[in-house]
């Protein structure tokens, strides 16, 4: 069960809720609005109460509700797998082609001030802590472009004078002329600074809820802005009112106990943003926990076989949506998911400040288990019948 009401409401928390109790944090006709709307306990029993009539009509629905995904959830679609996964590769292949896009993170700084109990830059964290300067950052990309790269994932902790606005748009400005197309998975900020920042030459924003239980949220982020919950969750319309063209969110799955009531706010959140921001592509990312500083291991795991029932549950749901898997997940299962549902790989990646032209033992934010070179990843994408895609985004400098 999840509850969406904030605290101290002084009554019992329902796990939906209604536009009247909406938080305040929590802008009027927003998609985040439309997830605290959902009543995801409803949808939680339909898992669980879903038949083989049920996961067959979601299978086949021309357009699937929330209620369809519930289905595509529930044990008795996890016994029809493999129907679910062909499906899946065959929507896949019908909305993207045969293609699968790279990109690579690129870590400006590893230092924070929140205190967040699943990450390895967490400020309680006894750990080498490095911020690049912008020749460092620029450093950094091009030993990526010279890869191949040309679409580049900016990530720091959160740290808002070391890693401020001013330092972001920096960064950016500096990368814009050679990389096309750049986006940012930082701290949140408001419309104003992501105006900024697509100015400076920015056109994507990730943000991961991390989890949508407001009571387990507020147990793992222990101290710092991240704390807040609705702040947060609203980020991504502050991004694309201000002009970012790419919008990707997620959930870390291993966090919550029960991976299928993350999946469905995932879900509600993912559908809300491509109905209410149609011009931008959304993306979903949904990394599993993986060890790393401060003795971070998985509380609840979740295993090979669930995690790709959600992914091509996912597709299903929205057919348009770019499915995003890293390098937390091992080679084979990779490799394996090529054909079923994923648009989007990273490959060779460092998750510690400055680890691709000059790693001097700054601390990463978690392992990385696939290790390959983005040459071998893209090999192995073409031995699959697929076309890896480098670039598919190109500024045009317009007069003013």
């Amino acid at each position: 069960m999840v509850s969406l009401l904030p605290h101290g409401s002084g009554r019992p928390a329902p796990v939906g809720v209604t536009l009247e109790s909406r938080p305040a944090g929590v802008p009027d006709g927003s998609a985040a609005a439309d997830v605290v709307a959902t009543d995801l306990g409803a949808l939680r029993t339909l898992v669980d109460t879903a038949t083989d009539a049920d996961v067959a009509r979601a299978l086949h629905a021309a357009r699937p509700t929330l209620d369809d995904f519930a289905a595509l959830l529930s044990p008795a679609a996890g016994r029809r797998l493999e129907e679910l996964a062909g499906r899946a590769q065959a929507t896949t292949v019908r909305r993207f082609g045969r293609t699968i896009h790279l990109f690579a993170p690129l870590y400006l700084s590893n230092e924070c001030v929140s205190v967040c109990t699943y990450c390895g830059f967490s400020a309680g964290n006894d750990i080498a802590r490095r911020t690049l300067s912008i020749d460092e950052v620029v450093a950094e990309a091009r030993c990526l472009t010279d890869q191949g790269f040309r679409h580049l994932l900016l990530v720091a902790g959160e740290h808002a004078r070391i890693v401020g606005k001013d330092y972001l748009v920096e960064c950016v400005r500096a990368l814009a002329p050679e990389v096309p197309s750049l986006s940012l998975e930082v701290q949140v900020w408001d419309t104003a600074t992501y105006a900024r920042l697509v100015e400076a030459g920015c056109d994507g924003l990730v943000v991961y809820q991390e989890t949508y239980d407001r009571d387990l949220y507020a147990g793992v982020h222990r101290k710092g802005k991240k704390r807040n919950y609705d702040w947060r969750l609203a980020a991504p319309d502050r991004g694309a009112a201000a002009g970012m063209r790419r919008l990707g969110v997620g959930a870390l799955i291993g966090l919550h106990p029960d991976w299928r009531t993350e999946a469905l706010a995932v879900a509600a959140h993912a559908r809300a943003l491509v109905r209410r921001w149609w011009r931008c592509e959304v993306s979903v990312s949904l990394p599993r926990l993986r060890p790393a500083a401060g003795d971070v291991t998985p509380a609840h795991p979740v295993d090979d076989r669930s995690f790709v029932q959600l992914l091509c549950a996912l597709r299903l749901l929205l057919p348009d949506l770019g499915l995003v898997l890293s390098t937390r997940e091992a080679p084979e299962l990779r490799d394996a998911l090529l054909g079923l549902g994923v648009t989007h790989l990273s490959a060779g990646s460092s998750t510690e400040p400055g680890g691709y032209a000059a790693p001097d033992g700054a601390e990463p934010q978690f392992e990385v288990a696939d290790t390959r070179a983005p040459a071998t990843v893209a090999a192995v994408v073409r031995a699959a019948g697929y076309d890896p895609v480098w670039k598919d985004w190109q500024r045009v400098a317009r007069d003013r």
